[in-house]
């Protein structure tokens, strides 16, 4: 657990930094993120090893990166906005390191939570996503992802050939719709009827409640700040959706019901350094098979899992310019579609 807690709060510590004092903080913060993280990978272990019954210890790690964004995101919005020790490099360079880090961090991290069993868990993830001004995508992904992932039901799975850029907004729309039916549905199907307000009522109200929080730490630019923010994290957030399963899809029988999720349904990545940083969002076909497994515990196997060429990260921003994507992605997703991945994954 020791590499997990050390990747992930290593950057919120270096953005706390970055706010308060200032200085050569902001150029660290995000050196962090993109340049020292890249070496890692390279220079370290291929893969993370599996850690068995760690749920407990996961969950602590979980809360106090939870924690962590709900202090961050208004202290940076403030830094960014109105405070008086960043000059105007430092206010680009902290807004890109925080963005980053909401991205890479905070959205896996409540992407955990909202997968746990506990009430409060979950809860604590729903915020997190609330203050992002993403609130849906805590009833869309259990409830539509997961139900529909790899086909083409599912909004936040990539087709083969689609384009980033045309990617982000069908997937936003579609889940935030989606979302909504499935929530609707699951009250309307509550023995009993349906109790207290609407999630979907508590994820906007959240997101105007957050927007008018930034206008009290700083005004309208402020809001504007976390307009970019939230923006720019969800922006990651889409994108990791986008490359894990761009492509893949699962077959369709006689009933028209398409087969069980499998190993062959996500890509994955083995670096082990932006794992540890991403809590192990990159192991994600075991995860979509085992929702509940606490992420220390997923699985690797690379004899039946996609591999991404390249980390997660670097995938992401290869993604951003669809030519190149294609021309490196197309021909793996069409071989594992016929049934024979490229010898050594392509590696």
């Amino acid at each position: 657990m020791l590499r997990f807690v050390l990747a992930s709060l290593t950057p919120a510590g270096l953005l706390f930094a970055a706010c308060l004092w200032g200085g050569w903080w902001p150029a660290l913060a995000l050196g962090y993120m993109t340049v020292f993280v890249a070496l890692a990978d390279r220079l370290g272990p291929e893969a993370l090893p599996r850690i068995e019954e760690a749920e407990a210890a996961a969950n602590r790690l979980s809360v106090v990166l939870g924690l962590a964004h709900l202090l961050l995101l208004p202290l940076g919005v403030w830094a960014i906005a109105a405070g008086p020790v960043l000059d105007g490099a430092g206010r680009v360079l902290t807004g890109l390191a925080l963005g980053l880090f909401l991205g890479q961090v905070s959205h896996p991290n409540a992407h955990e939570l909202i997968h746990r069993s506990a009430r409060g868990l979950r809860r604590l993830g729903v915020l997190v996503y609330v203050t992002l001004l993403f609130g849906h995508h805590a009833s869309a992904h259990p409830k539509v992802h997961h139900v529909h992932v790899a086909t083409d039901r599912d909004p936040n799975s990539a087709r083969l050939g689609e384009g980033v850029y045309r990617f982000f907004l069908r997937a936003w729309i579609g889940s935030f719709r989606a979302g909504l039916r499935a929530e609707t549905a699951a009250r309307a199907r509550r023995a009993g009827g349906a109790r207290g307000l609407h999630p979907y009522v508590i994820y906007l109200g959240g997101a105007v409640a957050t927007l008018a929080a930034a206008g009290l730490l700083a005004g309208w630019s402020g809001v504007g700040v976390l307009l970019a923010l939230c923006a720019y994290a969800q922006a990651q957030l889409l994108l990791a959706d986008y490359v894990q399963h761009y492509g893949l899809r699962r077959a369709t029988g006689p009933d028209g019901r398409a087969e069980p999720a499998g190993p062959g349904h996500s890509w994955n990545a083995p670096q082990w350094y932006s794992s540890a940083l991403m809590l192990n969002a990159p192991r994600h076909s075991d995860h979509h098979q085992n929702p509940g497994r606490a992420f220390p515990a997923l699985r690797l196997d690379p004899a039946r899992m996609p591999l991404l060429p390249r980390s997660m990260p670097v995938m992401a921003a290869i993604a951003l310019v669809p030519p190149l994507w294609r021309r490196i992605m197309d021909r793996r997703a069409r071989a594992w579609a016929d049934g024979n991945p490229p010898p050594g994954q392509g590696r």
